[in-house]
């Protein structure tokens, strides 16, 4: 299976630390924030597609053609124009019959999740969480399947949030986004006119921990001190 890292943003929340590298390269414990998302990788997940964009030269040369032991593509998103144009500019190197998982590449996530996401055609993680205006709300079917996400949403109807992990298929890419108000068009909005036409899954995270702001880091690395299993 292909996995495609999200990889392309300036991580403006995260300065100073973003001044001069690139948010995925972030130390955290003497490693980049992207060697922890690979290293979760069950061995099904062989080849990378990583797409850059702020100070994408580093990422480029950090992992090079091959990194942990799978062969990396690169895309370049020149634009901010959010998450779904980035999975667009990928569609050259997905194939139309395969499924093919998406991450954020400053996000921590264990194996476990992953490798209960990646056991369905079109799947997806969420998580219950004390801010859900900041993320895609998730509502679910009665069969627990998903129904729709709302992005941001001023007043949302519950605390269970769609992470930055998916499984999907290349049809997707036929689906036409919305721009949201900030100017972007959002991967989860077309998951959500998707999810109208087809059953994904929804995996429940055993751990999940987005790293945004340098306060973030900190709780981070307090995490992965007190339970080191957990991305290992």
């Amino acid at each position: 299976m292909k996995a495609v890292i999200l990889a392309a943003g300036e991580g403006v929340r995260m300065r100073p630390l973003t001044l001069t590298r690139p948010k995925p390269l972030v130390l955290l414990d003497e490693k980049p924030l992207l060697h922890y998302l690979v290293s979760s990788f069950p061995k099904e997940i062989s080849e990378l597609i990583i797409v850059t964009g702020y100070l994408g030269n580093q990422i480029r040369d950090y992992c090079g053609d091959s990194f942990l032991g799978r062969r990396v593509t690169y895309v370049e998103q020149r634009e901010k124009t959010g998450t779904f144009d980035a999975l667009k500019l990928c569609e050259p190197y997905l194939n139309d019959k395969e499924p093919f998982a998406v991450f954020y590449a400053d996000d921590l996530i264990d194996r476990d999740t992953i490798t209960r996401l990646i056991a369905y055609p079109l799947s997806l993680v969420v998580a219950e969480v004390p801010d859900p205006w900041r993320f895609g709300v998730a509502t679910l079917r009665d069969d627990g399947k998903l129904k729709s996400i709302e992005e941001k949403p001023e007043n949302p109807n519950s605390n269970l949030i769609v992470t930055c992990a998916y499984v999907l298929s290349k049809e997707i890419l036929t689906y036409s986004p919305v721009r949201h108000p900030n100017g972007e068009y959002y991967l989860s909005s077309v998951i959500s006119e998707f999810a109208k036409d087809h059953d994904i899954d929804v995996v429940h995270s055993s751990f999940w921990f987005p790293v945004g702001t340098p306060g973030d880091l900190a709780r981070a690395e307090e995490i992965i001190k007190e339970r080191p299993e957990l991305l290992s």
